[in-house]
């Protein structure tokens, strides 16, 4: 009877103690939570644009309708365009728009496919806000870049690769070229190389007094062809298209001006050198005069020219050359200011990126910022009293924050307030601005400032995921330093499960890009948290570092990987998880590593190169030979394949696949653009001859990106049984 008592009292007890674990266990992450709900990813507010006023501000709303709000108050005031209201039945849903400079018109795009990263095709619609009457810009077919003249009259846009111009008064339309086509000549817009390694995809831009229009020409006729198989029919379709890859033949590019009211085109000089880039074009503020930047094919050159619109000829007013590569020629390179007397520079000339001030003829003025740290972009320029607004890692390399300086370098102030990842959009007045700012625990946080940055009230918190966070136990990311040598860091981040115990030996994953001039540590937000804390209540450490050559820490660590890609970049990920497997709560034999693109080209080398002390690694979209790659990108970090090959050869994985010990997953998508399906098709044959285990998976029909339907939810569970698996 008494052992019978206790026998149920101890029953009971175990229950409660059951029952009450069930009450208080920690949610489970999914990968379904994660990819199919959305659970764990931020609100965002839709692309906030500035009207000319600077009082108010447009935000596409679900697609449907543009909607205009006050700054200040946050109030609506009027909805300017609606898909519901515009009696227009081909118009159902709004991929964009655009007003014109008196914001009497709109150009509203509908029906959006993607081209390539960068690029679309569309139907456009000409809305008149006054009249509110929406008209197609073409009917025949999509077209492409549909963009207004600075007076609103004119807009122009590319079709089947010529350029053409629409007067939207009389409704004329005129061809200003007629000699595009298919992978051959393209008038507009760029080539794939350009639009990937340059980031931009219109090729054309309006003078400033709506008279002409300045465009790149391709002649892309004697760059080789890749051709890509989609399996979507009975018979796959075979997609082609021109793919330079190192040391190939690059399109031949010249810049063209039209000029309307003569109806004649000329050709801008640039040089006896056909051999090159031209990276980007602009007007500066005088009509006549066109700005083209001219980089040279090794990349170590740049000049800025300024053509004269009536006769084509050009001189030189700002020539920068450098011992490794030129980097970051984008939009934000060059700023012509209002005065039209001087000009803005990016330039790396003191080891670090900072902004110089220069006269319209070329004279230096004086440099606007200064430091041991870098300048990330400009945000945007108050013409009137001569303040930049930008963004820089001054406070910290992992962090970016908003400044504000005079153009003669003189009252420079922060404005943002919050520490993480700051990045303003201003109004057109610059009385008030947008600030987004994340940290690496904490989501997007958007509110509206004004100038000074006072904060005047909240768009969007978070608060919704920042409460699911804590209902779910993410664990904090930690930033660490590794130390490579005595006087040498590497900057990292560790994320532990939250109920961590000292004592307890954890397996590893190290996640990885570390391509040149990137940065994954940093102290801003990243979607891919959700996977990572999955795996940390799974029980694994998950780690990332930023080795040599990725950006943040000035030219000399930036560019140390010059003429040899991957080499260090890989010697700094296996010191690093030589040194993770030497802390007391690491298990030295369960370090794995994974990566996509440049990446899953990590991953690759790390696990041949460093057989010793990793278990497993998962490569996405590789690169697996630097031979394969692109001209711009490998050339700009490698020069050409017959300057270096020890470069090339030394450090491309298809050169070590006998040395594979550990477990390895490749993945690729079939109709990759970028780094092509090849990669890993040649990898694997080398892998198969050398007798080597492996696993492969293929999306069929997927880009580089590998997304659409169920794709991202089945890949990240292959990704995650791998790693449950493996390590």
């Amino acid at each position: 009877m008494k052992k019978i008592t206790w026998y149920l009292i101890f029953s009971v007890l175990l229950a409660c103690f059951n029952l009450n674990s069930t009450f208080t266990q920690q949610p489970v992450i999914t990968l379904e939570k994660i990819f199919k709900e959305r659970y764990f990813y931020p609100v965002y507010i839709g692309e906030i644009r500035s009207m000319a006023d600077g009082e108010h501000y447009t935000v596409l709303e679900n697609n449907q309708q543009i909607v205009r709000y006050d700054y200040k108050t946050g109030k609506q005031k009027d909805i300017i365009f609606s898909v519901s209201t515009a009696g227009v039945p081909e118009l159902k849903t709004i991929s964009d728009y655009a007003f014109s400079t008196d914001e009497n018109r709109m150009l509203i795009s509908t029906d959006e496919t993607s081209v390539y990263r960068y690029s679309s095709e569309a139907h456009y619609f000409v809305y008149d806000c006054k009249n509110k009457k929406a008209e197609p810009l073409l009917k025949e077919s999509k077209q492409q870049l549909a963009t207004f003249s600075p007076d609103g009259n004119y807009v122009a846009f590319v079709l089947k690769n010529n350029l053409y111009v629409k007067n939207i008064n009389t409704n004329e339309i005129k061809a200003i070229t007629t000699d595009g086509l298919a992978n051959n000549i393209i008038n507009g817009a760029p080539d794939w190389v350009y639009e990937e390694e340059f980031g931009f995809s219109k090729a054309f831009c309006w003078s400033p007094d709506s008279r002409r229009i300045a465009f790149y020409r391709f002649d892309e006729s004697d760059v080789r062809q890749y051709e890509i198989t989609f399996y979507e029919s009975l018979y796959p379709k075979i997609y082609r298209y021109k793919y330079p890859k190192a040391g190939e033949k690059n399109s031949v590019v010249t810049i063209h001006i039209a000029d309307l009211q003569t109806g004649k085109t000329i050709t801008a000089s640039t040089g006896s050198e056909t051999d090159q880039y031209i990276p980007r074009i602009k007007w500066t503020m005088n009509p006549d005069k066109l700005c083209i930047i001219r980089l040279n094919r090794r990349q170590d050159k740049v000049d800025v020219l300024i053509a004269d619109a009536l006769t084509g000829g050009s001189h030189v007013i700002y020539t920068e050359t450098n011992s490794r590569y030129i980097s970051e020629i984008d939009d934000n390179y060059i700023v012509f200011l209002e005065d039209g007397k001087h000009f803005i520079i990016k330039s790396e000339r003191d080891r670090y990126f900072h902004y110089y001030r220069y006269s319209i003829d070329g004279q230096l003025m004086n440099q606007v910022t200064q430091g041991e740290w870098d300048v990330d972009r400009i945000l945007g320029i108050n013409h009137k009293e001569g303040i930049i607004y930008y963004t820089s890692t001054e406070a910290s390399a992992l962090q970016r924050d908003v400044y504000a300086v005079k153009a003669d370098g003189t009252g420079k102030r922060k404005i943002s307030a919050r520490s993480g990842t700051n990045r303003a959009e201003f109004s057109a007045t610059f009385r008030y601005f947008i600030n987004y700012q994340a940290s690496a625990n904490q989501p997007p946080y958007i509110t509206v400032n004004d100038i000074s940055g006072r904060e005047l009230r909240i768009l969007e918190d978070n608060n919704k995921l920042k409460e699911r966070m804590t209902e779910y136990k993410f664990a904090e990311k930690e930033f660490i330093n590794i130390p490579v040598s005595e006087n040498f860091m590497l900057n990292a981040y560790i994320i532990k499960p939250a109920d961590f115990v000292p004592g307890k030996k954890y397996p590893v994953l190290m996640h990885v890009y570390g391509g040149p001039e990137s940065q994954s540590v940093a102290d801003d937000w990243d979607n891919s948290i959700a996977w990572e804390q999955m795996l940390v209540q799974n029980g694994y450490i998950v780690v990332c570092v930023d080795n040599r050559g990725t950006d943040g820490r000035g030219e000399d660590f930036r560019k140390a990987t010059y003429l040899q890609l991957g080499k260090y970049e890989t010697d700094d990920q296996i010191t690093a998880a030589r040194y993770m497997a030497t802390l007391p709560y690491i298990d030295a034999g369960r370090i794995g590593i994974w990566g996509w693109s440049y990446g899953g080209y990590m991953s690759l080398l790390c696990l041949l190169k460093g057989s010793d002390i990793f278990k497993m690694a998962i490569a996405v979209a590789p690169v697996t030979n630097w031979r394969f790659y692109d001209s711009i990108y490998t050339e700009r970090f490698m020069r050409k394949p017959e300057e270096n090959a020890s470069g090339y050869d030394e450090n491309s994985p298809i050169n070590y696949a006998d040395r594979l010990k550990g477990n390895l997953l490749i993945i690729h998508g079939t109709a990759d653009d970028n780094v092509h399906l090849q990669n890993t098709m040649e990898f694997a044959e080398k892998l198969v001859q050398a007798d080597k285990k492996f696993e492969m998976f293929l999306y069929p029909d997927k880009n580089h990106g590998i997304y659409g339907g169920n794709t991202r939810l089945h890949l990240y569970r292959k990704m995650t049984d791998f790693v449950l698996n493996n390590l």
